[in-house]
Formats: C-alpha cells, structure tokens, sequence
C-alpha cells in the first residue's frame, strides 16, 4: 500500500495547540509521525541505530520548540522532515559520510502519479537506476526519496530542503532530465520500457517550459 502524505485537518490543529503545552498532546503527534520520521532518517543514514538515535532527538527537539511553532496550514510533518534534515546533514558532516541509495531502497520506491505501470517500468531496470542515482548529488537523491518514498508534496520537499515549491519542481524535472541521458543507450532496435518512462517525463518537461 502505498503512503500518502497526512494532510492538515482541524482535528490536527486543535492537537497541535493543545500539543504546545501539553506533553499527552504532543505524545499523539509522536505516535503519528514516529514511523515516518524514523524510515526518512533511515533511508539517509542507512543505520538503524543511528536512525533510531536522530529520529528521538528529531522529537525532543521539536518538543523543546514547540510553543513557538506556527501553524500556518502546513501539514506538521513537513516541520518535523525540516528538523530530521537538519540532524541528518549535521550527522553526513560530523562523520565525512555521503548518503548512496542502495538497491533496496530503490525497490521501496512508488511512483504514484503514474499509477503501477510506472513503479513496474523502475523496477525492471533496477541495477542500472541505482548506479545512475548514485551519481546524482546528495540533494537529488533526498529529492528522490522525499518524493518516491515519502510522497510528499513539492511545496512539503520545499519545507524540508528550505526551497520554494517552483525550485523544487524545477530541480525534480532536471532530475530526470539527468537520469534519461545517463541511461540513454546507443541506438538499439528495441528501447528499454524505463528509458521510455524517463523520455516521458523529460517531453513534459519542455513542453511545459
């Protein structure tokens, strides 16, 4: 089953009020993003233990912060990513570590907006994906996980990279601009099923430029 993102409701804001004084409130929000928080910390550090760890002070912290919190409307997951993101860049740099996607995490990937067709194409050229996506830079391969694996938003990734929406899909396109041509073949009879998805989306893109 494929997640998606929780979206705002006034149940949830009314939890999110009550969270900022009250620690049984903010223990339900921790109940809620728990999972996610720690898979997102996991698929960029690739260590349970240390996933577990960053994920604890991603809640701490937020708890400490939590009476200046605002609410704007924004689902409060794209706050606590922001706080995981922060965590996990400062734990890559603590430790002169750069985050490589493994095969298994590229099998977890849904490409929802295309429906099953699009997640069986990804999959059937799994190993040379991979090896395309570990020469993306850092950013693009959290861009990657954010969207195939969290199913956030544009406007969510944005919160978390602390870009603007419009950046976000711009450097989404050039990402699978960047992912065609490093997987373009020399010409061959018969065309590999995801190099056709991946022309798909680079067609849209400059058609829509």
């Amino acid at each position: 089953m494929i997640k998606r993102a929780i979206e705002p409701s006034a149940d949830e804001s009314a939890l999110i009020a009550r969270a900022k004084s009250d620690e049984e409130a903010f223990g339900q929000l921790y109940e809620r993003y728990a999972q996610r928080i720690y898979q997102y910390i996991y698929y960029r550090t690739s260590s349970e233990a240390d996933a577990e760890d960053l994920a604890a002070k991603t809640f701490m912290r937020a708890w400490q912060h939590m009476a200046a919190y605002d609410d704007r409307g924004v689902p409060f997951s794209a706050w606590l990513y922001r706080i995981a993101h922060n965590l996990v860049a400062n734990w890559h740099r603590d430790n002169s570590r750069r985050k490589v996607i493994s095969l298994d995490d590229i099998g977890r990937w849904h490409v929802s907006e295309d429906g099953p067709e699009a997640s069986a194409l990804l999959s059937e050229d799994r190993a040379a994906l991979l090896q395309a996506v570990r020469r993306l830079p850092t950013d693009r391969q959290e861009l990657l996980t954010l969207k195939f694996v969290e199913h956030l938003s544009n406007a969510e990734i944005g919160g978390v990279m602390g870009r603007s929406e419009g950046a976000v899909k711009s450097l989404y396109h050039r990402t699978l601009i960047a992912l065609r041509d490093e997987l373009q073949p020399a010409p061959e009879p018969h065309e590999s099923p995801l190099r056709r998805l991946l022309g798909r989306f680079g067609e849209a893109h400059s058609e829509s430029e």
